[in-house]
């Protein structure tokens, strides 16, 4: 089979992997893929964005299976523009990928179907989000309604920052457009969770769960990132916890969309709060989460092309998905000044990483060399049969790479440890 990838960072690097091990892939193409990528499959020189060429790629090369990873291409209509063209894919349509496009979609969804979240406004005028600020509750939780990277969420300790806020997002447009609408939040404490799964419309299958680490620096410190390391599996998310959150929280969400008239195919992240009065969804992606796939699918025995057409073509509830039972690490190496200004073009070494993998986010080839393109660079993945050796195996291995302002998250793991 002729297989694309849609997307340039370290998730469709750890999906391309994932792929590359099926006998039943002939080609794999990536566009636009990166320095890692390129490993694996042909990199395609079209941005992830640009539906119409991709279609018209795929169709001019025989593709037999698309997967559109990334949110931007999915919220834009990849999946439909090319299932219209004959291309099955892997992921929801335009319509189901509103759950992680809008904010207030998913919002209202979880409003209307009692799914348990935070209490939250919305508004369209900042003035009236500004008046609201003067009596919510603080903390609170300011959002962007769109797309903005994963960056586009503000915790405001103080009615000053929650006004800053408002006006930064809403009337400076730092997000552009996915500005438009501002999610106020009731500010909810407690672990953090993400549950990826894997879902046709009807059955929900959830993966091994993992804690991300979103803040730049040790101690939870600095700004809010894309997310600078994962560990699986997060101790907090007990068994019991799990089929509570399958009863109450999963299902419920898959049966929503299908009364919506939006069935969601493809995989859906739960991001979940484990608060003192039970879990609550802090946010829904419409895709694997970056870094966590590169926990997850190592993880994983079961075929992912096997899991990707039972899902496209409706069948999962047939399949038994099967998991390692170790532990995954993954650090994050960005590069210095991330998450604001960054430079680019630095050379990356690689020296022993032992049984570790490097996953590639910003990078790319030039002249042959692989150099850095982003602000999250690499991802250094190990697993062990606990998670202290996949911790330590992935830190060795992050020793022995280098590039210029290289920096990284001393302490991916710690909160887990100490749990």
């Amino acid at each position: 089979m002729n297989i694309l990838i849609l997307g340039s960072g370290g998730r469709e690097h750890a999906i391309a992997r994932a792929l590359a091990q099926s006998p039943r892939v002939t080609k794999l193409y990536a566009a636009p893929g990166n320095g890692g990528i390129a490993q694996l499959a042909e990199c395609v020189d079209i941005k992830a964005t640009d539906i119409a060429a991709m279609r018209d790629f795929a169709v001019a090369n025989a593709i037999d299976f698309a997967v559109p990873a990334a949110d931007d291409p999915l919220v834009l209509g990849a999946v439909d523009a090319l299932e219209s063209a004959g291309i099955p894919c892997f992921g929801p349509n335009k319509a189901a990928a509103q759950i992680e496009g809008s904010k207030v979609f998913s919002k209202d969804l979880m409003r209307k179907y009692n799914i348990p979240t935070a209490g939250y406004e919305v508004f369209d005028d900042a003035t009236a989000a500004l008046a609201y600020l003067d009596t919510c509750a603080i903390p609170t939780v300011i959002k962007a309604d769109g797309l903005a990277l994963g960056k586009g969420v503000i915790i405001a300790q103080t009615r000053d920052e929650a006004r800053a806020a408002v006006r930064e997002i809403m009337l400076d447009k730092k997000f552009g457009a996915a500005g438009n609408r501002v999610v106020v939040e009731e500010f909810l404490t407690g672990p953090e969770v993400s549950v990826l799964s894997f879902t046709d419309g009807k059955t929900v299958v959830p993966m091994v769960s993992s804690m991300d680490h979103k803040r730049a620096l040790d101690g939870d410190e600095g700004l809010n990132t894309g997310g600078m390391g994962v560990i699986a599996p997060n101790p907090f998310y007990t068994a019991e916890i799990s089929t509570w959150c399958k009863d109450n929280i999963f299902t419920p969400t898959i049966e929503a969309m299908a009364a919506e008239g939006c069935p969601f195919k493809g995989c859906l992240y739960f991001g979940l709060m484990l608060t003192p009065a039970g879990p609550r969804v802090i946010e829904y992606n419409c895709r694997f989460g970056d870094p966590e796939a590169q926990v997850v699918l190592p993880l994983l025995e079961t075929g992912l092309l096997d899991i990707f057409e039972a899902v496209q073509q409706a069948r999962l509830a047939a399949l038994n998905i099967t998991w390692k039972d170790e532990c995954a690490c993954c650090v994050i190496m960005a590069s210095g000044g991330y998450p604001e200004k960054y430079s680019t073009g630095h050379a990356i070494t690689v020296g022993d990483v032992g049984g570790a993998f490097v996953y590639h986010a910003g990078t790319k080839l030039v002249g042959g060399e692989v150099v850095t393109a982003g602000g999250r660079v690499l991802g250094i993945t190990a697993t062990g049969a606990s998670l202290q050796q996949a911790i330590d195996q992935a830190y060795a291995a992050v020793d022995n790479i280098t590039f210029d302002g290289a920096f990284c998250r001393r302490d991916i793991g710690q909160r887990a440890l100490n749990a």
